[in-house]
C-alpha cells in the first residue's frame, strides 16, 4: 500500500517511527513491568505535531483520517499503551470537546491539550455497563450554578492522572445522557467528591493505567457542561469517529509481529537449518501475510471513505471486528513461531499479543460489532 501514500504521509510515518525507535522501544519493557507510563516522553511526543490528529484549528494538526490511521498504526507498532495515550487524548477527550463544545469551550481546553499541557480522559464505561453503556447510571442534577454528579466509572484511561476528565452522566431533568468536563483545581488536586484509583493486576496495556472512579456529590460548574451535548447519540457519534482508528491500531500490532516472525524464523536454526526453510513455517508466514494484506486494504479503504465523509457506522464496525480479530490471531501465531523466546519481553511480541487482547475488546467487542453488522444485513436488531 506504500504507493497509495504521498510524501506528506510518508514523512509522517518516518517521524513517528523515529520517535518510537529512539524514545519508546529502549524503555517500554521496563515500564511494562512497572505497570506505569514513562511520562518523560510526553514533551517529545507533543513535538511530533500529531496531538489532536484530525481536529483543525486550536493548535491541532488537522490531519486527514487516513493520516490519523497511520499515526495509530505507527504508534501501536511500537507500543499499544503509547498509542492509547494519543487515542484517548486526541480522539476521545479532544474529539468530544471539538464535536460537542462551544467555540469558547474549545478555545478554553483544546490549545493546551494539543501541547499535552493538559491530559484528558473519557469517562463513559461503568462497572455494570460496558457494551450497554447506553444504560449508564451516573446522574447529574442542576443545582444553581453547578451540576451535582454521582456515580462510578471503570476502565478509564488515566482517570486518576488526567487534568481534564469528561464524565458522561444522565441529566435528572430530562433523563438524557450528557457530557460534563471536570477539571483539576489550581493546586493540582481533584475537586471534593472525586476519587480515582488505578486498576492493578492487568496482563495487557500495562504501560498505561486505567482507573476505577467514584464521584459523590461532585460539583461541576454549569459552564463545564459541553454546550452541544444533548443525548446518548453524541456518545455514539464520538465512538463511530474513533472505531475505525482502533482497526489501525490492530494493524500496527500485527505489522510488528509479522516482521518479527519473519526475522526470527530466518535466523533461528533447528535440526541444522533455519526454521524458515521448513514447509509448515512457510505456510504459516504466507497465511499471516495474506491476513496482514487484507487488514491493510480494509484500513486504507476505511480511511479513504472517512475522508470523503462516506464511512458508515456498519463499515466502521466491520473494520474494527475483522482487523482486531485477524491481528490477535496473527500476533498469537508470531509468538508460536518464536517458541519460548516469544514469551520474552525483549522480543516485544508477547507485549503486542497481550495488548491485542485489549484492542479486541474496547470500543465495542467482537460480538457487539457483529450484531451492528447483523442488524444492517438482516434489518433485524438482535439487541436494544
Amino acid at each position: 500500500m506504500a504507493d497509495y501514500l504521498n510524501e506528506v504521509d510518508l514523512e509522517l510515518i518516518r517521524r513517528i517511527r523515529g520517535f518510537v525507535e529512539t524514545e519508546v522501544l529502549p524503555i517500554v519493557n521496563e515500564y511494562w513491568e512497572l505497570a506505569d507510563f514513562p511520562y518523560q516522553i510526553l514533551p517529545k511526543m507533543a513535538e511530533l505535531g500529531i496531538i489532536g490528529t484530525a481536529i483543525t484549528g486550536y493548535g491541532c494538526p488537522g490531519l486527514t483520517r487516513l493520516q490519523t490511521g497511520l499515526v495509530a498504526m505507527e504508534l501501536a507498532r511500537g507500543d499499544g499503551s503509547v498509542n492509547t495515550i494519543n487515542a484517548v487524548q486526541s480522539g476521545l477527550a479532544m474529539g468530544t470537546i471539538n464535536l460537542l463544545g462551544s467555540d469558547a469551550q474549545k478555545e478554553r481546553w483544546l490549545p493546551r491539550m494539543a501541547k499535552l499541557e493538559l491530559i484528558g480522559c473519557f469517562g463513559l464505561t461503568e462497572p455494570d455497563h460496558g457494551s450497554d453503556s447506553v444504560a449508564l447510571e451516573s446522574t447529574a442534577r442542576l443545582d444553581g450554578d453547578h451540576y451535582v454528579l454521582n456515580g462510578e466509572k471503570r476502565w478509564i484511561g488515566l482517570g486518576h492522572k488526567a487534568d481534564v476528565v469528561i464524565l458522561w452522566a444522565r441529566d435528572e431533568a430530562d433523563g438524557k445522557v450528557k457530557a460534563f468536563v471536570m477539571e483539576k483545581q489550581p493546586d493540582g488536586s481533584y475537586p471534593e467528591g472525586y476519587h480515582a484509583q488505578a486498576i492493578t493486576g492487568k496482563i495487557a496495556k500495562r504501560v498505561i493505567q486505567q482507573a476505577q472512579i467514584e464521584f459523590t456529590d461532585l460539583k461541576i460548574p454549569v459552564g463545564n457542561k459541553l454546550e452541544k451535548s444533548t443525548s446518548f447519540r453524541d456518545v455514539a457519534a464520538i465512538l463511530n469517529n474513533t472505531r475505525s482508528t482502533v482497526a489501525w491500531e490492530a494493524l500496527g500490532h500485527a505489522t510488528f509481529c509479522y516482521e518479527a516472525a519473519v526475522t526470527y524464523t530466518k535466523g533461528r536454526v533447528q535440526f541444522g537449518s533455519p526454521i524458515a526453510s521448513y514447509q509448515l513455517v512457510q505456510n504459516k508466514l504466507a497465511n499471516m501475510l495474506a491476513d496482514l494484506t487484507a487488514m491493510q486494504l480494509i484500513c486504507f479503504r476505511s480511511g479513504a471513505l472517512q475522508d470523503e465523509g462516506r464511512l458508515t457506522n456498519e463499515q466502521a464496525s466491520l473494520a474494527k471486528m475483522f482487523v482486531s480479530d485477524k491481528s490477535r490471531t496473527l500476533c498469537r501465531d508470531a509468538r508460536d513461531l518464536m517458541g519460548g523466546n516469544g514469551l520474552l519481553l525483549e522480543n516485544h511480541v508477547a507485549r503486542h499479543l497481550t495488548d491485542m487482547e485489549v484492542v479486541h475488546t474496547y470500543e465495542g467487542t467482537d460480538f457487539i460489532q457483529s450484531l451492528i453488522m447483523g442488524r444492517e444485513i438482516t434489518g433485524i436488531a438482535a439487541f436494544k
